[in-house]
């Protein structure tokens, strides 16, 4: 093991529920891929501690804020489920029903087909706050959710690969919520397009825009990348088998920038996650429901 990742562990299992920043206070998302990457990593026992702040954090609702002590938005209820299924399933069904009847009752708001706008607006996604429009990132989070649970073929995971899809930019990658405005196609970035082809791996799309977008994020990587965009991207690619050959010196360098810059146990997490390439259990949840 890289010296750099046996320190971020380390860091990691002193307090797995944490805060985007150093003491600051914990949140859902990076408690939540903290945990992941312990318990990848064979540090189970450290990851526990995330299991006891989601239990606090979980709303009567059955939804999860971004903190314990804020309510909303809820989008990252996702996480939490992914965190029950994979660390204790059969302690946490009631919690997992409860957030799977929330996210099932979640939807983003629809719009009526305008020229101005490329992507099908009356696609039903999920949206990062009630009462707004579906974005990509959390429509792939939730879908990662309905598969972490086995409920691929649910009518809302259907469509939330419907609505990935369309959102592939013609060329490849995706931006976080739209294709054209106005006639001007949106610029790729690399964070949105790793995390919807996670969440779309296994998924077939005869238009040739997914493989465009693989193609794309492969060639987009290199040493300015950032942390977390470069271990979603690491994400998306080996979840459709695709070879990183510079992988392990882009994740050292990325290390290095985060030690020196905020040292954010967010994109720490992020790291350790992707150091484990196919062995990462995000990717490992795109694995159980996919025919072989």
């Amino acid at each position: 093991m890289d010296d750099w990742l046996q320190t971020v562990l380390d860091d990691l299992a002193k307090s797995s529920a944490c805060g985007y920043l150093p003491q600051q206070t914990a949140a859902t998302e990076p408690s939540v891929l903290a945990a992941l990457a312990l318990n990848g990593h064979g540090r189970t026992e450290a990851a526990q501690a995330v299991l006891d702040y989601l239990a606090r954090a979980q709303q009567t609702d059955g939804s999860v804020g971004v903190r314990a002590t804020e309510a909303t938005p809820g989008w990252p209820t996702s996480l939490a489920v992914i965190a029950w299924q994979l660390f204790a399933a059969d302690q946490h069904q009631g919690r997992i029903a409860r957030g799977m009847k929330w996210i099932s009752g979640m939807h983003g708001e629809t719009l009526e087909r305008s020229p101005e706008m490329g992507h099908n607006t009356l696609l039903d996604g999920w949206p990062w706050a009630a009462g707004t429009h579906s974005w990509l990132e959390p429509t792939a989070f939730h879908l990662l959710a309905y598969r972490a649970v086995k409920q691929r073929s649910h009518p809302r995971a259907a469509e939330a690969v419907r609505l990935l899809i369309d959102r592939q930019l013609p060329d490849g990658g995706c931006n976080y919520g739209n294709t054209t405005v106005l006639g001007q196609t949106l610029r790729p970035h690399v964070q949105p397009t790793g995390i919807a082809l996670l969440a779309l791996a296994g998924e077939s799309d005869p238009s040739g825009r997914m493989e465009k977008s693989l193609t794309w994020l492969k060639w987009s990587l290199g040493s300015r990348t950032t942390a977390s965009s470069l271990s979603w991207a690491l994400h998306g690619l080996h979840a459709h088998g695709r070879e990183v050959p510079q992988a392990a010196e882009l994740l050292r360098g990325a290390y290095q920038r985060v030690q020196s810059h905020d040292q954010s146990p967010h994109k720490f997490a992020l790291l350790a996650l992707a150091a484990l390439g196919e062995q990462s259990p995000l990717i490992g949840i795109t694995r159980m429901d996919t025919p072989a």
